[in-house]
């Protein structure tokens, strides 16, 4: 597949390390010259003589000047992460070093890589498929232990793993069916259909089982956005605060301290929640300022998802609160009803004052009393328990949307067989499910469509 387009048989390079001041640089070269090129810069010892998967210390060199001291990892093909002969090579981090090296290696044949290059080639030479190859980017992108480990699982071939099973059965059936129809006149039967039932039917379960983890799996890679909302001086800010163990928010006595939303992460048993701290809603202010903050704090109520309505059990009564719940339910976002400024004292007469409702949370954020129950349920609203990536979780919504028109196609498939439609049709619908999986693995794609996943990944990978 390397030979698809000419600019597959050119040699790239790349800084595979942040660009900026560090101890060690790493550059990455692959293509069919380049051990060549860097043999040319490397006269310590002659790299196409060594052995791959070594490590060698040296002089690198161009044209006279010596460029660094380096440590350069030689990897043949077809045993390298792209499949080509790649060699990485390791410098001090002066941005000016790394530089210099990078023109010189482009100067003796090589180009600049685009972003995700190394990877699309990985994925062409056949060393990853295309669900393995868009998990490296979000092992890069991984900011938790959850998304860490849901995407290693998908780079080491977990969910292709899954895809390829049920690939496989269907292809099966497929070339059975399709047979039948070269025998047509002859009236045979080579699939069994009520087999064919029961493979759809166990692969639409399969399906719906990737598609339903996709619920976490958002929530795993993008994090969850929490707006806590409330009325001006109910404590938002110091819950805020109270919430991250640290002071981020400005916090006063002053009602409408807070004028515009503040947004702030936290980790909770691996999951990331993007706390925004918004402006308190009062309907009736002649300020204006606060007015254009109030309808901020509206817009992420509505974009969030997980609401806390935080409330002074001060200054609020049962009655208000209904009609302050039916709003919130109107909105259709889970929601969590918290009563801040609860001490010791007014605990028993607080709670005997809302016993009406189902649900409420009591709080003291100033004291952070009952902030570890309410962090308990938020990470329970928005992920129904603990979080475990051993089973395969689907966190990519281009295979979401795949799997979805997968479990259509399949839902066709029975409902063709069981209204005995001909074999031709039915053959039809299987190899729509087949290029419905195949979109997901890249056994169909198109360029346009590589170059655009690709394009997402960082420079160097």
């Amino acid at each position: 597949m390397i030979n698809r387009l000419s600019e597959w048989n050119d040699t790239i390079v790349a800084l595979a390390t942040p660009a900026g001041v560090g101890a060690i640089g790493v550059i990455r070269v692959s293509g069919k010259l380049a051990i060549d090129i860097i043999d040319n810069m490397f006269p310590s010892k002659r790299l196409q003589q060594q052995p791959t998967h070594t490590l060698h210390v040296g002089l690198l060199k161009y044209e006279n000047e010596i460029l660094d001291e380096v440590v350069i990892a030689l990897f043949k093909n077809p045993t390298s992460y792209t499949g080509e002969d790649v060699v990485e090579i390791s410098c001090h981090g002066s941005a000016f070093i790394q530089q210099k090296i990078i023109q010189a290696i482009t100067a003796n044949g090589a180009r600049l890589a685009k972003p995700g290059e190394f990877t699309q080639r990985a994925f062409l030479n056949g060393k990853l498929d295309l669900a393995q190859a868009e998990a490296v980017a979000d092992v890069i992108a991984s900011n938790t232990e959850a998304s860490k480990n849901a995407a290693i699982k998908n780079m080491r071939g977990g969910f292709s793993t899954s895809l390829k099973i049920l690939r496989e059965e269907l292809i099966k059936f497929s070339a059975l069916i399709e047979l039948e129809l070269d025998f047509s006149q002859e009236d045979v039967a080579f699939a069994d259909r009520n087999s064919l039932i029961n493979l759809i039917k166990h692969l639409q379960v399969n399906t719906n089982t990737l598609i339903a983890s996709f619920a976490l799996g958002n929530v795993i890679k993008n994090g969850v956005q929490v707006a806590i909302i409330g009325k001006p001086n109910a404590g938002k800010s110091t819950l805020l605060n109270s919430l991250l163990n640290d002071e981020r928010a400005i916090v006063s006595d002053i009602a409408g301290t807070t004028r515009d939303t503040v947004e702030e992460i936290l980790n909770i048993d691996g999951v990331l929640f993007r706390l925004i701290d918004t402006a308190g809603i009062r309907h009736h202010t002649t300020d204006v300022i606060e007015q254009i903050g109030v309808k901020r704090s509206l817009q992420k109520m509505q974009q969030a998802d997980v609401v806390i309505y935080l409330f002074d059990v001060n200054e609020i009564d049962a009655k208000e609160l209904i009609v302050l719940e039916n709003e919130l339910k109107d909105n259709l976002v889970p929601y969590i009803l918290v009563g801040n400024k609860v001490d010791n004292n007014i605990e028993k007469v607080v709670v005997e004052k809302f016993a009406s409702f189902k649900e409420i949370i009591f709080i003291s954020a100033k004291h952070q009393q009952g902030v570890d129950v309410l962090k308990e349920k938020i990470k329970n609203l928005a992920v129904n328990g603990d979080v475990h990536t051993e089973s395969v979780i689907v966190t990519n919504a281009r295979h979401f949307e795949a799997l979805q028109k997968l479990s259509d196609t399949l839902s066709d498939i029975l409902k063709g067989i069981n209204e005995n439609i001909s074999g031709d049709l039915v053959a039809l619908d299987i190899r729509q499910a087949l290029y419905y999986l195949g979109l997901i693995t890249g056994e169909v794609t198109n360029n346009d469509q590589l170059d655009y996943i690709f394009s997402k990944f960082c420079i160097g990978k």
